[in-house]
């Protein structure tokens, strides 16, 4: 496996690949890899890519500094892990090689409009600076095929939208989100938690189950997830059901696939969830 540092290197390693005839799988990540970035590896290699992983935390959407500077680094076991999983290369760049102004403000940003709910509300910013550094990537790595797993739905969503709108050349997927035997999603977050944490944080899922298993209205299920979340000692961020492409909150008398969604703080630690529902059947 490759580990690559410079954009110039990034993109003469993409370009030389697809002369090839093979395709880039690229899976966007900030390090800290667990058996959910495995799983977005192992999609893409089942997809006959050539995987290439970044594995930059960019500033950029960390609304928080202490949740910058709190950030799980395990650059070792990165690299160990990816060797193993099978990827061609790691996209390992520095602060300055990929924002040389940070920590002044970035003079060029995107903005994906339309999701301004869930995440939005508390982390202004955050998918901008999201939508900014994916569309780097994206330009960078030139065309190819991108994984992104659904446990982050609302960033997967404005990165389909961004990809519409932009034309760029990458074709986005969803990978299913991964858990570990308790049902809670593996997240980068997940090694701040302390043990109660933990236990508390398998409230997630209980309350994505109850909502699955339950025919109430929209407006029930978001207060009986909330209740869920509430006993399990988790401070509720949301519990909301939305449309799954738009994320506009569904009525009551709405028919048709939705998406339960979940944020909450556990020990400091905000933590997301989702699933798929249907409404109605």
């Amino acid at each position: 496996m490759l580990t690559i540092t410079t954009i110039d290197e990034w993109r003469t390693f993409c370009d030389a690949t697809r002369t090839t005839g093979a395709r880039i799988g690229l899976v966007p990540t900030m390090g800290a890899l667990h058996d959910g970035h495995s799983a977005l590896v192992a999609a893409a290699r089942a997809n006959g890519d050539v995987v290439v992983v970044t594995t930059f935390v960019n500033p950029l959407q960390f609304t928080s500094a202490t949740d910058l500077a709190t950030y799980p680094s395990t650059a070792d076991a990165d690299a160990e892990r990816l060797r193993h999983d099978g990827a061609a290369a790691r996209i390992h760049p520095s602060l300055a090689e990929m924002w040389p102004d940070y920590p002044a403000q970035t003079p060029t940003t995107i903005s994906v409009r339309g999701f301004e709910g869930l995440e939005a509300v508390d982390r202004p910013g955050h998918f901008d600076g999201v939508a900014t550094v994916v569309a780097k990537l994206f330009t960078i790595t030139g065309p190819c095929r991108a994984y992104f797993g659904e446990k982050d739905y609302q960033q997967l969503a404005v990165v389909r939208q961004l990809v519409r709108d932009l034309r760029f050349d990458v074709e986005v997927i969803g990978v299913p989100t991964v858990r570990d035997e308790h049902g809670l999603a593996l997240s980068s977050r997940n090694t701040r938690l302390s043990t109660d944490g933990l236990v508390r944080a398998r409230g997630f899922r209980r309350a994505l189950l109850l909502a699955q298993s339950s025919p109430a209205t929209a407006t029930a299920l978001r207060e009986m997830m909330r209740q869920e979340l509430l006993a399990a000692g988790v401070a509720v961020a949301y519990a909301e059901i939305v449309e799954p492409h738009t994320l506009v909150p569904v009525a009551d008398d709405y028919v048709g696939p939705a998406r339960a969604m979940l944020a909450g703080v556990v020990d400091g630690v905000r933590l997301l969830d989702n699933d798929a529902l249907m409404m109605g059947a």
